[in-house]
Parts: structure tokens; C-alpha cells; sequence
């Protein structure tokens, strides 16, 4: 009994012993996995040699791990490690926000709808004619367009109305494109044609012995302009008086 006890303690030794002295690639390899649930998802690197085995990425180069489990291994970065901690976080987001701020401030500033100034600058010129008791008076008319936006604008359309004792007198309806550059100012001339068929105005511009021969006409009408796929109608009205008498209104300057 005494001997196989000691015999039996012997083989354990002996068996222990031819354990550790494997050899120390293999020893490395079963030290180096780690399982949970009995799957080998995480991989603790330790010093090994090997031709199976490449460097670990995350050992600093001091360990090695076999290279069929080179692109199954999940890196854990300490909580305390720089690359968690970037620097100038704040300066970096402060300025993108300044610039957005920016940006957006001049894209407003300029896209900012201004007004559009249509300013009628009265005749420049007028011709009259009598036939059968009617008056017809041909008036060329001026207005002045300001533009005001720092981007350019289109007149598509203009409508006119010559209003003589509340009656429309003549009216007309002009399709016209016309550029006005950022910031500039143009002018436009139309011509209308009003026929008067009052009695009593006859009278006042075909007698011959009153000096002065007035017609006070309204004009009024709306300015069609086009801008930044917008369209925008502006309204205008002017009171002008014209000899009726004779073509004593002559083209003159703008």
C-alpha cells in the first residue's frame, strides 16, 4: 500500500512536470484565449513565438496572436486613454458654429427681398388729333424702376389705364422684359392712345378763343417683376395735364 501511494504521487508529479515543460508556443497559445459562455470573443496577448501567430495590434508590440483570429479580436481602449479626450473640442465647435452663423447672416443679407421703387416721371411727349367730335390724344409716358436688391430683376408685364373725367379713356397692356441690374435703375417709356368723346371737352379744346387748352388725365397701372422665382405685381398712378389743343408737348430728356 505504502509503495503504490508513493508510485501514485510520482506519476502525478511526472505528469504535472511533462505539462509544464511543453512547448512554450503552444503554452502561450492555450494561456492566451480567454472564453464567455465558451465562445473565444476576447484575446489576452502575451509574449509567444510562432510561425502561426502575427503582432497584436494592441499589445504595443509585445505579444503575438494566432492569424486566423487577426480580424475577430474586438479592442478595448482604457476609460483614461488620450484618444477618449480629443483636445480644442470646444474651440473646434465654437468655430463651425461662428461660421455657420456667418454664412447664414450674409446668404440673409444679400436674398433679403427690398423694395422696388416705380416712380412715374411724366410725359415726354403728346400728340392730339380731331376726328368726328372725338379727341385723340397720343401721350408717351416715362416711368422710372429702381432696384434696390443686390440681385437683379425682370419686368415681364405692364398694364395701363387713362382715366379722363373717371371714364377710361385708353388702356393697354405691354408683355415686355426689361434687366435691371443689382442696385440700378432704368427707365421705361410706353405710349397710349385716349380717345375723348366728351361734348363739353370738345368744345374747350377746339374753341379758338380760350388761350389755355388742358386735359387733366389719370393714369394708373401695374408693373409686373420677376426675381428669384418670384413674381411681384407694383402699383403706380400719376395726374398729368395735356394741351389738347396742339402738339405743343415735345419729346425732352429723360
Amino acid at each position: 500500500m505504502m509503495g503504490e501511494t508513493v508510485s501514485r504521487f510520482g506519476s502525478q508529479d511526472s505528469e504535472s512536470k511533462s505539462i509544464l515543460s511543453q512547448d512554450p508556443g503552444v503554452r502561450s497559445e492555450a494561456s492566451s484565449y480567454s472564453s464567455i459562455d465558451g465562445s473565444q470573443s476576447i484575446l489576452t496577448c502575451v509574449p509567444c513565438t510562432g510561425s502561426g501567430f502575427v503582432t497584436c495590434p494592441t499589445c504595443q508590440g509585445k505579444g503575438e496572436i494566432p492569424s486566423e483570429q487577426e480580424k475577430q479580436l474586438v479592442a478595448l481602449i482604457p476609460y483614461g486613454d488620450q484618444r477618449l479626450k480629443p483636445r480644442r473640442t470646444k474651440l473646434y465647435v465654437s468655430l463651425a458654429v461662428m461660421i455657420c452663423l456667418f454664412t447664414s447672416a450674409l446668404i440673409f443679407f444679400f436674398l433679403f427681398p427690398r423694395s422696388i421703387l416705380v416712380q412715374p416721371a411724366g410725359l415726354n411727349s403728346s400728340g392730339v388729333a380731331f376726328v368726328d367730335g372725338i379727341i385723340l390724344l397720343n401721350t408717351t409716358n416715362v416711368l422710372n424702376i429702381t432696384n434696390n436688391n443686390y440681385y437683379p430683376i425682370t419686368v415681364t408685364q405692364l398694364n395701363i389705364e387713362v382715366l379722363h373725367l373717371s371714364l377710361v379713356v385708353g388702356q393697354i397692356k405691354v408683355s415686355h422684359l426689361l434687366h435691371i441690374g443689382p442696385l440700378d435703375s432704368e427707365q421705361m417709356f410706353f405710349a397710349v392712345t385716349s380717345k375723348i368723346s366728351d361734348e363739353n371737352t370738345y368744345n374747350i379744346c377746339s374753341w379758338m378763343k380760350i388761350k389755355v387748352h388742358n386735359v387733366l388725365l389719370h393714369t394708373q397701372g401695374t408693373l409686373t417683376c420677376s426675381y428669384l422665382s418670384h413674381t411681384e405685381q407694383l402699383a403706380f398712378q400719376s395726374y398729368n395735364y395735356v394741351d389738347c389743343r396742339g402738339n405743343k408737348s415735345l419729346p425732352h430728356p429723360p
